[in-house]
């Protein structure tokens, strides 16, 4: 089966040469060429992750083997992390890839967005699956490069100066980040990510892997736009096609930033108290200031825009604590159920805040506008778009049944059994300001009286539809990752990838 890692960048990489000749030759076929490829690799990523559970598959790239427990050669690994994660980027890339077919006709340049889009998944894709640092930063750079143009995808000054914004501080993140590979690759002679942490874990911590980490922590937290990294988010979600706002903050904030700040310290470093506590810190920052800033936007995408800070705050600050109880050799118990709920709150913030950007493209591509003062009674005229904004509205205020609510939950629930009290109380105000935010979004925009003329608005084609109710529904199937031997098959081989018991 490991023969069927590579397939992950193969296929969305194919796609992406394959569609300016299939554009020439048959134009009303390269757009489903995407969600075609992504859906292969979304049963494929499925098909891992319950065949192999809890095992590491690894690809050695050209068969080169280790000489003398040296790796030489580029190793592909898929463990339960990077399992569900694949299952996150290629279920989201799928449900936009569709989403965007219809979307995207009012737009020039569908090709060029197509290939782009599978260009941006073939680097998330990559990012998860390489076992090296240098092949880290390789696709993270495919998948954010192509991000930027995609930002940009449109005619307004607004995109152009939103992706100009990304662009800036996404180099400068990048540069942080080969700077510190750089650091690690003249300490430990090695980029292989197994083979440092073998040789970091072994060695005492100095100023050196301190230093290391420091960069990592800025590079990767502003590719996630963690407080205080985030000034390029706002802009870029709200400025992009609604289908990439999507993918922007359903899965490249997490798959290029959260996901990477996860392996690289919880596997390549020894967890050590004070880069713990700054870990943390960024966290609640990010979770509090994030909802702060939100409740007071008018424009839907700027709004869910900085929900995304806010929401990570929740999954990094549940991390941080995991990180704070292994440094004082705590519980692990405790730390394993925090890191579950961090996880877990990830994986279903992909699902919700995923939704609420193509909610958001739904009501801009029928009403032309997403300012909420501009709107009112769409729940008559949008049936299907106003029910699955509810939905996810409800879910990423943490009300159950929704997964959001099982996810924070479980979070607050270790926050308190980890004698964290004050962080357990701002989770929980923090959620009910997230509520009162989406119960704003809910009355400006779906109840209220329908604006004058707004009986000739008509609801979004039947893929774009398609997209919003199947997310939806999986706002409230995932839910159930929440009760043992779903939560074993499910959730626990990403968890036990950090961190187990054995440890």
């Amino acid at each position: 089966m490991d023969s069927l890692i590579p397939l992950f960048v193969i296929i969305p990489l194919g796609i992406a040469f394959l569609i300016p000749l299939i554009w020439k030759l048959i134009p009303s076929v390269f757009k489903y060429l995407p969600a075609t490829g992504i859906l292969f690799l979304l049963v494929l990523a499925f098909y891992i992750l319950i065949a192999n559970g809890n095992e590491t598959l690894i690809y050695k790239v050209g068969g080169w083997e280790p000489v003398k427990n040296v790796p030489i050669g580029i190793h592909l690994v898929v463990d339960g992390l990077a399992a569900s994660m694949l299952i996150i980027i290629n279920l989201i890339g799928f449900l936009a890839g569709i989403y965007a077919i219809p979307y995207m006709k009012k737009f020039t340049g569908e090709n060029y967005f197509f290939v782009l889009f599978s260009l941006m998944v073939a680097g998330m894709n990559g990012v998860v699956i390489t076992g090296d640092l240098f092949n880290m930063f390789v696709f993270l750079e495919i998948s954010v490069i192509s991000s930027y143009a995609l930002v940009a995808f449109g005619s307004s000054k607004d995109e152009l100066e939103a992706s100009f914004k990304y662009q800036v501080l996404g180099g400068i993140a990048s540069l942080l980040i080969l700077f510190a590979l750089a650091i690690t690759y003249w300490y430990t002679s090695t980029l292989n990510m197994s083979d440092i942490s073998h040789l970091l874990k072994q060695a005492p911590v100095n100023k050196v892997t301190i230093f290391i980490q420091l960069f990592l922590i800025a590079g990767f937290g502003l590719k996630a736009a963690l407080i205080p990294f985030h000034a390029w988010l706002p802009d870029a979600h709200s400025s992009a096609p609604s289908p990439i706002s999507a993918m922007l903050s359903g899965v490249l904030i997490k798959a290029i930033g959260i996901y990477a700040l996860l392996r690289l310290f919880f596997n390549m470093f020894r967890v050590t108290y004070e880069i713990s506590i700054i870990i943390t810190l960024i966290g609640v920052l990010s979770m509090v200031i994030g909802v702060i800033l939100a409740i007071g936007q008018w424009d839907m995408k700027r709004l869910f825009a900085y929900h995304s800070i806010s929401q990570m705050g929740y999954v990094i600050m549940a991390a941080g604590i995991a990180m704070i109880i292994l440094a004082k050799g705590g519980n692990r118990n405790i730390a394993i159920l925090s890191l579950t709920g961090g996880l877990f709150h990830m994986f279903n913030h992909s699902v919700f805040k995923g939704l609420l950007f193509l909610n958001a493209g739904s009501v801009e591509y029928a009403t032309g506008t997403r300012n909420l003062k501009d709107l009112g009674g769409l729940s008559e005229v949008l049936p299907v778009t106003s029910a699955t904004s509810l939905g996810a509205s409800l879910s990423i205020s943490g009300i159950p049944p929704f997964n959001g609510f099982f996810s924070k939950l479980i979070i607050i629930i270790a926050a308190i059994e980890g004698r964290f009290y004050f962080l357990a109380l701002l989770a929980v105000i923090v959620s009910i300001i997230t509520l009162a935010s989406f119960m704003k979004v809910q009355r400006y925009a779906f109840l209220d009286k329908l604006k004058k003329g707004g009986s000739n608005i008509k609801e979004v084609p039947f893929l774009m539809c398609f997209s919003m109710i199947i997310l939806v529904i999986l706002c409230l199937v995932m839910s159930l990752m929440a009760i043992p031997g779903i939560r074993e098959t499910f959730l626990m081989p990403a968890v036990n990838s950090l961190i187990s018991l054995k440890m």
